[in-house]
Order: C-alpha cells, then sequence, then structure tokens
C-alpha cells in the first residue's frame, strides 16, 4: 500500500531553502543577479502557476467570463490582460461551493497523492473572514519570505522573538511562528493578541524571558510600550527589546521607536494569501519587493490599469511560487502603495515600493479629494499631546455633502482651547481638505477600534449609509 504523503515528505524542503534563498545566500543571489536573469526566473515560474491556475474552475470560470482562451496569455507581458480578483470573488466562490469554495485545487488530486492543506482564515478587517489555504509547498516558501525579511533586517539566532500576532482560525500568528522556529533558530515567544496574553501578562512576559525583538502591527505594539510603563517598567532597559519589525502602515516610525528605548523600526508588507511580498533592508528606505517569489503591478483604483512608478496605486500581486494548492494569479489587495523611482539604497537588484499607503476600500472622497483614514495618525504623530489612538468618523449631511470628524485621544490635561485649531490646521494641509476633530482621554477609543482584540484596529466608522 503506497505511503500518504505528510507535510514533510510532500515537498523537498532543503531543495526550496536553495530556490528561495535567505541569510547570506540570499545577499549572494540578489547582489548579483541581473533584471534579464531575474525576469527570465519570474517567467518560468509564472508558467508553472499558470498552468495549475488554469486547471481550476474558479479561474476559468473568471478568465473566460473576460474571453481568455489557453494561449492568451504568453507570458508577464500579457498579464494585464487577465482580470484581477479580490477577497469578494473568493467569498463568492465559497458560498456557491461551500465551505472551501472552488478557487482552489484539492480535487484535482487523489486521496492518495494530495498533499497536506494547511486551512486558516483572514482576521475579517475588511469584513467576514476569508478562508485560506496552503499546500507544503506554498506555506513554507511564505515562511522562508518571512524568514529572508526578519534575517535582512537584523534578526540574529540569540534573539527572543515576541510575537503579538493573533492565532486561533487566523493566520498571521501561525505563519510568523513557523517561519522563525523553521528558518531563523531564534526563540519565539507566541503571546497573540491582548484579548489571548493581556497586555499587562505580555509585558511581564518579555521582562521574564528577555524579549530583544517585536513582531506584529504598530498599533499594539506602541500600545505595549505604554502599559510597561505603567508597570513600572521602562522599555529597551527592563525589557531590552533593540528590533522592531511589523506593520508600520503610516505611523510615525520615530515615535515606535522613542517609546521602545529607541530600537529600531523595520517595515513589511503582506496578506495572508500571498504571505510577505515586500519588506525594508538595514537601510529603511523603501521596501524591497521579493521579485523572485512575488510579480507586483500597482493598478489605477478607479479603472484597474497599471500606472506609472511614482504613482500610487492598488497593490495587484501574482504568486510565483504557488502552483500546488491555491495558485493567486492578480489579486487585488486593495492596499495602496507606489513603487520607488530614486536610487538603490544598496547592492540588491531587487525594485523598492513605499510602504503601505491606505486601502482603497476605506478611502474617502472629501470633496473631490481622496483620503485614507489609516494616514492620519502619522499626520499628527509629532504632537506631543497625540497619544497615537485615533477613529475618523464620517457622516452625510442633508445636502449631500460628506464630512470627516477625526476623534483623537490626547493625554490628560492638554486638551487646551487652541489645540482643536491646531489639529485641524496640521490635517487641512496634509490632507488637502478640512476635516473636524474631536478629542478624547486616553483609552476612550480602545472599544471602537479594537487596539487590545483585533490584529489591526478600526480606523474608520463610515456612519453615511446609517
Amino acid at each position: 500500500m503506497a505511503r500518504m504523503p505528510n507535510y514533510f515528505s510532500a515537498t523537498d524542503m532543503e531543495k526550496l531553502a536553495v530556490e528561495y534563498p535567505i541569510g547570506p545566500a540570499f545577499l549572494q543571489r540578489f547582489q548579483h543577479i541581473s533584471r534579464d536573469e531575474l525576469r527570465a526566473l519570474q517567467e518560468a515560474r509564472f508558467a508553472t502557476a499558470m498552468r495549475q491556475a488554469w486547471r481550476i474552475p474558479f479561474y476559468q470560470r473568471h478568465w473566460g467570463e473576460k474571453g481568455i482562451e489557453h494561449g492568451d496569455i504568453r507570458g508577464l507581458d500579457d498579464i494585464a490582460r487577465l482580470p484581477s480578483f479580490d477577497k469578494s470573488d473568493i467569498m463568492r466562490s465559497i458560498e456557491t461551493y461551500p465551505p472551501f469554495g472552488d478557487f482552489h485545487g484539492m480535487e484535482l488530486y487523489s486521496s492518495e497523492d494530495r498533499p497536506p492543506v494547511i486551512v486558516h482564515t483572514t482576521s475579517g478587517t475588511t469584513g467576514s473572514p476569508q478562508v485560506l489555504l496552503y499546500g507544503p509547498k506554498s506555506r513554507e516558501v511564505q515562511n522562508l519570505l518571512v524568514a529572508r525579511l526578519y534575517l535582512l533586517q537584523g534578526l540574529r539566532s540569540d534573539d527572543v522573538v515576541h510575537s503579538v500576532y493573533g492565532h486561533g482560525m487566523v493566520n498571521g500568528g501561525h505563519y510568523l511562528r513557523e517561519a522563525v522556529i523553521h528558518w531563523t533558530n531564534a526563540i519565539f515567544l507566541p503571546a497573540g493578541t491582548g484579548t489571548e496574553t493581556r497586555s499587562v501578562q505580555q509585558v511581564t512576559m518579555m521582562k521574564a524571558f528577555g524579549a530583544t525583538v517585536l513582531v506584529g502591527f504598530a498599533d499594539y505594539i506602541k500600545h505595549l510600550a505604554g502599559v510597561a510603563r505603567e508597570q513600572g517598567l521602562e522599555p529597551g532597559r527592563d525589557i531590552p527589546v533593540r528590533m522592531i519589525s511589523g506593520h508600520m502602515g503610516r505611523e510615525a516610525v520615530a515615535a515606535l521607536s522613542k517609546s521602545w528605548g529607541g530600537a529600531a523600526v523595520y517595515d513589511w508588507y503582506g496578506v495572508g494569501d500571498t504571505g510577505s511580498i515586500a519588506g525594508e533592508g538595514p537601510e529603511r528606505n523603501g521596501l524591497y519587493v521579493m521579485e523572485d517569489a512575488q510579480y507586483l503591478e500597482i493598478c489605477d483604483i478607479e479603472n484597474g490599469k497599471p500606472v506609472a512608478d511614482g504613482d500610487p496605486g492598488d497593490m495587484v500581486d501574482t504568486c510565483l511560487f504557488k502552483d500546488d494548492i491555491y495558485p493567486i494569479i492578480r489579486f487585488n489587495t486593495h492596499d495602496v502603495s507606489a513603487y520607488r523611482t530614486d536610487s538603490a539604497p544598496s547592492e540588491l537588484n531587487l525594485r523598492r515600493i513605499e510602504g503601505f499607503l491606505g486601502r482603497s476600500d476605506n478611502m474617502i472622497k472629501l470633496r473631490g479629494i481622496n483620503v485614507f483614514p489609516q494616514a492620519i495618525g502619522g499626520m499628527l504623530a509629532d504632537r506631543p499631546e497625540f497619544t497615537g489612538e485615533f477613529i475618523c468618523r464620517v457622516r452625510r449631511a442633508p445636502n449631500g455633502r460628506d464630512d470627516m470628524t477625526v476623534i483623537a485621544e490626547v493625554r490628560d490635561g492638554m486638551a487646551d482651547p487652541t489645540l482643536g485649531e491646531i489639529f485641524r490646521d496640521i490635517l487641512r494641509r496634509k490632507v488637502g481638505v478640512a476635516v473636524d476633530v474631536e478629542f478624547v482621554a486616553p483609552n476612550a477609543l480602545a472599544e471602537l477600534t479594537g487596539i487590545v482584540s483585533r490584529q489591526k484596529p478600526i480606523r474608520l466608522l463610515d456612519e453615511r449609509f446609517e
């Protein structure tokens, strides 16, 4: 009787580490590879992913509805001819073909030779949680890419990594744990969110284990610095954190670093479907796109067409390594960024993008100006009165005009009569349109934003249609 594949036998892990190198091997590969060599590698991996995608009903239907046939897409030069898809398409697939949808290739294998399938979900930040499916190959390449970025940013084998990514059905905490323990030899503390491990307990645990690296979302990491001080612990001294790596959004990196005693702060970007797409290097000057694994397009928010380098747009990603269970061809993340056009800060021959600029599906248009609520915190970060916590409320007036109010937490005793006009003036200059401002006390917004309980806090209350 043939032995069914298990997670470790279904793919060659050592070969994956050669094909998607990390550490010194990564630097060696991408400091010497030419753009032509890199393009040839991308084309070969894209062709393999496309062959698998054409076998899957979701893609057959999605592309067929646009008149795309086999042979029409000959390579990456033709990729923009393919329609993109997003979470809503996946959710419709699941609704029509419960419980896992038809966007995967599980049925392409017999029961004897199907590789193990890892099931998680998204956090549900922008709606209902979405099913995420991985085979051993795609899962471990995602793990390798995260490990690659952590090592590039300075993670060492003697580090103690404290993670505030969520667990349960959510993907984030699980795959970050796998990346660290499978590929870096660092010690990993899977604390999770403030709901999974109370914030006070987290800072106590960080001190006890001597945490040197924090990973997670910037908002909660900064929150923990305040909790530590409330407990009489000084971040950077009593808790020897030297490095923070996570999702910075438009938050003030300097403020986050200062809150943790001057720790080096690094940004990286990815979503549950794709894994890590790009991340900062030691120079912290743009995020290097992992181009051997990801083909990233920046597309116009309105018409979906690729934009010029330097212009902002939706990040539309194709995973060049996902050719087992869930191929991803032109997934629209609806996260906004832009390709950098300045000179490269290192010898790595990889393109760079800006960090996360906001979500296009959370974008608010006020008097013709596009406003991204996630960016508001960074605009106010230099004000000492501002705690960093905020939420934007949008309402529609009877005359049809949309108005936004930024509700901001300010430190006790600092909301003097002139502060409102100062904040309104800052936002008017940086946003490009007038918005109102309200002040509340520290921690007053925690229930609305979900800063303790959610992976990504809520920054927009859209009340226009209530």
